[in-house]
Order: C-alpha cells, then structure tokens, then sequence
C-alpha cells in the first residue's frame, strides 16, 4: 500500500465510471471516492456505481463517501429519508431524537455501500450572519453542539457508516465561505479553547473515526498559514486532543487555497503539516495531486517515514472498520427504505416539534 493515491479522495463525473476513472482509482491505489447529487439518481443506481468502484479496490475497500448532514446539505434525496437541519432538531433537545436519526441515515447510506459521512458539523453557530454554516450547526452554544455530536455519532458508527467530524478548529464565527474565499477568525487561543475546539473533543472522546480541517486564517493559531496548511492547528488535534485516527482536509479545490497555492504545492504542504488525506471534488486535480506527491518523496520534500505513517493510519482504519466487507446485492436494498423505523424516527420528530418554536 505504497502508493500517494492511497492518501486520496477523488469525487468523479457521473453515475457511472469512466473508463479514465477507473484506470485513476485502479492503478493509482486511490484511498476512496467522494460523491454528489450529480452521481445520484436512485438507491439502486447508487448501489450499482458503488460495486463497480469497489471492485478496483486494492487490498482493502475504498472510502465511499458523501455529505449527508440533513438538512439542506444532502446530495441523495430519491428514497432517502429526508430530516430537518440539525438546528431544528436539537431545538427540541433530544439527543435520543438525534441519535436515531442518524441510525436511519446510516442504515439507508450503507444499504447502499457509502461507508463515510462527512458529519456530524462540530461548529457552534455563534455569528448570526454565517449563512455557510447556519442551520448546519447543532446549535449557538457549546452544550447543544457537544450532546449531539456525541449522539450523531454513536448514530453513525455502530450502523456501518463512519463519522467524520467537521470542520476543524470551527467555522461558526465567520462570514466568508471557504468555498469562495478564505475565512477569517479572530478569537483569541483562549476562546477558541473555551467554545470553538470543545465540540471536537467530545468529538474524539465520542471515537469518530475520522477529523475534517477546515480552510481558515486563525491568527491565534497561525498568522502566516490556512488551519488546512499549518502544522499548529494539527498540534491541536494530536497533542491536546489526543486524537490519533485519520484526519483529512476539506475540499481542496475551494478558492480559500485553490486561489493562493497551486495543487501541487498545496497538496505537499497540507501532508507536511499534519494531514492524512486529502479531498478533491475533481479527478483532474487528484491526478495532479497523486504526481506532486511522488515527486515530493524523491526530491525529499515530503519524508518517507511520514508518508509510510499516514499509509498506516489509512490501512488500519480500513482493516478495522471494512475486513468484513461484500458487495452489495442491490435486489435487497429497497428493505433499508422506507422503513418502519425511519416513520416512527419522523413521527417522533413530529410530535416533540408540536408547539416548539425551531427559528434561530
């Protein structure tokens, strides 16, 4: 498992497999595939694209994975249980509630063979004009945000779907969205230790499997690098929260670094400072990627005993969560939906909501 695609996510064009695509992920030993709305159309359809990448995997599966917060952030809607924004739902102060919901979440995702929900959001929504985050946020406060990750998460995790917890050091205090520019925050180390970086040690202290860093300018922590790019803010996970599964940048095709690095130095960097994986909406930029790093370990700009230790991060989670895997029989997965426990999951949703006011 030698191989830099192995430190990789690459999202890819359509419902199904190119012949490109196939080649890529195959000969490059990709780590796994992020998808879309524009890779969906039905949960058959899904199951069937997931086998067919599944069936270039190296020695263990690949990372199948999708943001599936709820919400105005899913990206398969036909078939699958649709819930409010986790900002509705923890107004009605039920991490029960939230916990079977994302047990629904993650039987109906891994019916169909995702193995990875970029969620739950760990970001406590403290500045009322950030619309990036919004109503993808728990809630405004620490408590709210810290229950409910915890049950999203034990949601998730034992139902075949692991949980990656974003997006680190937190993305609640700011305006500009990252997909567009580069977010600025400017707490002080000791409120960020006090509000911002609580949730994501509940987060570990909860067993997600993975973390996601987020594209931020926090000068408390960096003055001179993006949280994604500096190897302080990974200080922060390894050192003070003892956190020592996978972490994996955001998308690194968003203007915030797209913008101010090229790929192939930003790909190096991100690895140098910390990071596990790398994600990518596009298989041309992880093509570029995967070369910037081959290159980075023969001209020694990247170290091999670093590089060997991020494989083994990346192979152990594998061989930890996926040893029992099988394709999936897409004649049988219609079970998973429209199931009786989703319906009571919603009518519980329904009831407690009777009466409750869910505006921020």
């Amino acid at each position: 498992m030698e191989n830099p695609g192995s430190l990789i996510i690459t999202g890819i064009k359509g419902l199904s497999l190119n012949e490109e695509e196939k080649h890529f992920i195959r000969a490059e030993k990709i780590a796994g595939v992020v998808l879309f709305a524009h890779n969906f159309s039905d949960p058959g359809q899904l199951a069937e694209l997931v086998n067919s990448i599944q069936t270039l995997r190296d020695e263990w599966p690949l990372f199948i994975s999708v943001d599936h917060e709820g919400g105005r952030v899913v990206r398969f809607k036909k078939g699958f249980t649709q819930f409010p924004s986790m900002y509705e739902v923890s107004r009605l102060d039920s991490p029960k509630l939230t916990f079977e919901m994302h047990t629904v979440m993650a039987k109906e995702l891994a019916a169909c063979g995702v193995n990875l929900s970029y969620s739950p959001v760990c970001d406590v929504w403290t500045n009322p004009n950030n619309k990036v985050i919004g109503d993808r946020a728990f809630g405004n406060t620490i408590d709210e945000v810290e229950k409910h990750v915890s049950a999203a998460i034990r949601g998730l995790q034992p139902n075949g779907v692991l949980a990656c917890a974003k997006h680190f050091p937190g993305h609640g205090n700011t305006l500009k969205d990252s997909h567009t520019d580069l977010p600025v925050v400017k707490e002080t180390m000791e409120e960020l230790r006090a509000r911002e970086l609580v949730p994501f040690m509940k987060a570990v202290k909860s067993r997600a499997e993975m973390m996601m860093v987020a594209h931020l300018q926090v000068d408390a922590i960096d003055e001179n690098l993006p949280t994604s790019l500096s190897p302080k803010a990974y200080a922060i996970l390894r050192d003070e929260a003892k956190f020592t599964k996978i972490i994996i940048t955001d998308d690194m095709e968003m203007k915030a670094i797209s913008d101010r690095w090229s790929c192939g130095d930003s790909a190096v960097l991100a690895l140098n400072a910390g990071a596990d994986m790398l994600l990518y909406r596009s298989l041309a930029e992880a093509e570029k990627a995967v070369d910037a790093i081959k290159d980075a370990l023969k001209t020694k700009k990247l170290k091999k005993d670093l590089f060997l230790d991020k494989l083994a991060r990346v192979e152990d989670c594998k061989k930890e969560n996926f040893k029992d895997y099988k394709p999936i029989y897409v004649p049988k997965i219609s079970s998973a939906f429209n199931s009786a426990e989703a319906k009571q999951v919603s009518e519980l949703y329904q009831t407690l909501s009777v009466g409750k006011n869910t505006k921020p």
